[in-house]
């Protein structure tokens, strides 16, 4: 198939459901720029297109909700820029994108842990949640890490534990809770951590 920018666009317009959209909404995502084309469609359609960083780049640009999505599946980790990372993280607008970016993309660049550690630390809710969605995916992902590269990111969950905002708590839960399950050692360490949390009372 062509991986011109308009053909790919055509067909995202021509997958379009509205039921999909509304089910979109009703799970908390933003749908302003939303065709409610599934997950699997869209993996469906990157394993056509392959790797294809510059049509990555133009399908983000595009706005399209699902744009965006298929353009964290078929952008090269490699060739991102820390300065593109940053422009795609400022436009965040919705969990799922948040979620795509950082575990399709982001997680496999060279600065993932970098920026794990930076975008935690920030005020807006989803460059937060990807700092955390980073924490949670990389222990799946980069089977062959020592624990030490997780046990880093324990005093940074701790210390934004108290932020209360949906996503944002969501994110630091799913960091703890996929860290503590790489190893018994971070498990441990995890429950403590855990424990240490609950008596915050946050």
């Amino acid at each position: 198939m062509s991986t011109s920018l308009e053909q790919i666009l055509s067909q995202l317009k021509s997958l379009a459901n509205e039921e999909g959209r509304q089910g979109m909404a009703r799970f908390g995502i933003d749908t302003s720029t939303a065709l409610g084309i599934k997950v699997t469609t869209l993996r469906k359609l990157a394993k056509d297109i392959g790797r294809d960083h510059p049509l990555a780049l133009q399908l983000w640009e595009s706005g399209f909700h699902e744009a965006r999505i298929l353009a964290t599946i078929i952008a090269d980790p490699q060739q991102l820029t820390a300065a593109q990372a940053e422009a795609w993280l400022s436009d965040l607008n919705s969990w799922d994108l948040t979620d795509g970016f950082a575990g399709n993309l982001v997680d496999k660049a060279p600065f993932a842990y970098d920026k794990a550690i930076e975008w935690v630390e920030r005020q807006p809710e989803f460059e937060k949640r990807a700092g955390f969605a980073l924490m949670a995916w990389l222990p799946v992902h980069d089977k062959k890490a020592p624990d030490a590269r997780f046990e880093i990111f324990f005093p940074h969950i701790e210390a934004q534990s108290d932020d209360e905002r949906i996503y944002v708590k969501k994110a630091i839960s799913w960091a703890l809770r996929n860290i503590g399950k790489r190893s018994l050692e971070l498990n441990i360490k995890a429950i403590e951590v855990g424990q240490r949390i609950a008596q915050r009372g946050s």
